[in-house]
């Protein structure tokens, strides 16, 4: 038994039986055939954050898609803070509490940034005027609250990456997925991010979190989750996915084993 399985099992056993915030049980999908998720199955406690790493095309943005309610798994179920969300609309899904960012920033690019995020609160508020002071306090925290008259088709990458944090943000999550949110940055802005990540698990948010900066994930993860072709192959604490001989030859790859023995 490999490290990245004995850390599965001691998860496993530490969770017991009781529910966790998100049960993802034997879950698949397939696309004209050919399988793109096999029989996943994976929970997230509150207040974890949980790395999802994996080579291009291993899955990642479709279990994203599958736990957000965007394509229907062809088995299993998905269940979040005790409702079963299988066959739930995205919209009903993200009214629950569980909001996801896209991999590719789509800002509406002909309205100011506080409107963009205010689309988001009146998912909340019941006002305009409400849904103007939360955007606000929201583009305050991370850090946009100078660019609010802005159009979204003037922003910077960072700036639009920012964004897409901030209107998942307005909708008030207790699991926020993020997909490659840092992918793009410079190094400053990198550690921008990553402290805003650290800050939204600090206000109660549990996040999972899809990157292929491994220096930042496997920093900022409780526990790392790794895919490969479909497969769930590991599962465990950053440490032990590290140094897992399964997980260096489907994605990590000896040079990374060999920076973080230097």
């Amino acid at each position: 038994m490999g490290p990245c399985e004995r850390g599965r099992l001691a998860a496993r056993d530490e969770m017991g039986e009781h529910e966790s915030m998100l049960e993802v049980k034997n879950i698949s999908k397939s696309f004209g055939g050919n399988a793109v998720l096999k029989d996943i199955s994976f929970r997230i406690e509150e207040g974890e954050i949980i790395g999802l790493i994996g080579p291009n095309g291993a899955g990642k943005t479709t279990l994203f898609n599958v736990i957000t309610g965007f394509h229907r798994s062809r088995t299993g179920s998905i269940r979040f803070d005790g409702a079963d969300i299988t066959r739930m609309s995205p919209e009903s899904i993200c009214l629950l509490g569980l909001c996801r960012t896209f991999q590719i920033t789509k800002p509406f690019s002909h309205i100011p940034v506080l409107d963009n995020v205010m689309i988001g609160a009146l998912s909340r508020e019941k006002t305009i005027k409400g849904a103007r002071t939360r955007a606000e306090e929201i583009l305050e925290f991370v850090g946009m609250k100078e660019k609010k008259d802005l159009l979204g088709r003037n922003l910077t990458i960072a700036d639009r990456k920012r964004l897409e944090i901030a209107r998942g943000l307005a909708t008030s999550p207790k699991l926020f997925l993020l997909d490659e949110v840092m992918a793009g940055l410079n190094p400053h802005e990198l550690n921008e991010v990553t402290g805003l990540i650290r800050r939204l698990r600090e206000m109660g948010i549990t996040l999972l979190i899809i990157e292929h900066i491994m220096s930042v994930i496997m920093n900022l993860s409780h526990r790392v989750l790794v895919l490969d072709h479909g497969d769930l192959i590991a599962e465990g604490k950053p440490e032990d996915v590290a140094c897992d001989p399964t997980c260096i030859s489907a994605y990590l790859g000896e040079e990374y084993l060999a920076a973080q023995n230097r």
